[in-house]
């Protein structure tokens, strides 16, 4: 990471309550093409969420703890915070010693922006104002929430005029909190009812309507320079699985998680 940071513009997309199974058997039968062709092998990373819900989970990325590779060892990090005792500290891990990975960034000469999602990005109150607070700029419309069908739309819209009016010498940290996995997403799956509610099939929907959008923020974010992408969920969510609903949970579908981080290039990512 200490040849990415500086010289590529960095874009890190959470997939809100993207669960790894569906993610997994989405890629494998051809149903997200657009996001498939990124990452390696095709195949989703397994790992799991360093939390059970979007707050926690966030907090502890924004501090360099991204979702952990499924498998016993111990794994070393992209990005750390300096402390002493650390034992995932690496020599390809991009130390700071700020707080957080944004102000790290922002310290390295990036600018950096948030586009909001789910509640915790909403700014409404002091809650959801925590984590877009860390960015140098952040956004939140209703029409980028969880209740708005086409939410993945225009959080794109908003992403590709900061990429826009960035100014070409500056590199661009991007985060970007995906609300359409979240429930309800219903309305994503033709034919289904809001009565009904939500299930595995229309998170799915949701995933591949994600899918059919997400290749113009890939390019909008490799228009000015490469640029190192990370796309991953926070926390899965249950839909009836062992008898559990929902998050904050501790389900093998709520820590499960898929992960992947790929590089983008002007032409790769058009």
């Amino acid at each position: 990471m200490n040849r990415i940071v500086g010289s590529h513009d960095i874009l890190l997309v959470t997939l809100d309550t993207l669960r790894y199974d569906v993610a997994a058997e989405l890629a494998e039968a051809g149903r997200i093409p657009n996001l498939a062709r990124h990452l390696p092998g095709g195949r989703w990373e397994k790992r799991h969420a360093p939390g059970s819900f979007t707050y926690a989970s966030h907090q502890a990325m924004f501090a360099g703890f991204l979702p952990t590779p499924a498998q016993p060892g111990r794994h070393p990090r992209l990005f750390a915070a300096d402390f002493a005792g650390s034992e995932t500290t690496a020599d390809g891990t991009f130390v700071y010693d700020t707080p957080d990975l944004v102000s790290g960034l922002a310290k390295a000469g990036y600018r950096t922006a948030c586009v909001g999602g789910v509640g915790f990005f909403n700014k409404q109150g002091a809650l959801g104002s925590v984590l877009p607070g860390l960015f140098e700029e952040s956004h939140w419309e209703p029409e980028f929430g969880v209740t708005s069908p086409a939410s993945f739309e225009s959080q794109v819209t908003r992403a590709e005029e900061i990429a826009a009016r960035t100014a070409p010498e500056q590199p661009l940290f991007l985060f970007v909190n995906v609300s359409a996995l979240h429930q309800p997403n219903w309305f994503h799956l033709p034919g289904a009812r809001k009565e009904d509610g939500d299930s595995r099939a229309t998170h799915a929907a949701a995933l591949e309507y994600v899918d059919r959008h997400i290749g113009r923020l890939f390019t909008a974010m490799s228009s000015r320079r490469p640029c190192f992408a990370l796309v991953c969920s926070d926390h899965g969510t249950a839909y009836g699985d062992d008898g559990w609903t929902g998050h904050r949970i501790g389900h093998e579908s709520v820590w499960t998680v898929p992960y992947a981080h790929f590089l983008l290039d002007q032409e790769a990512a058009r």
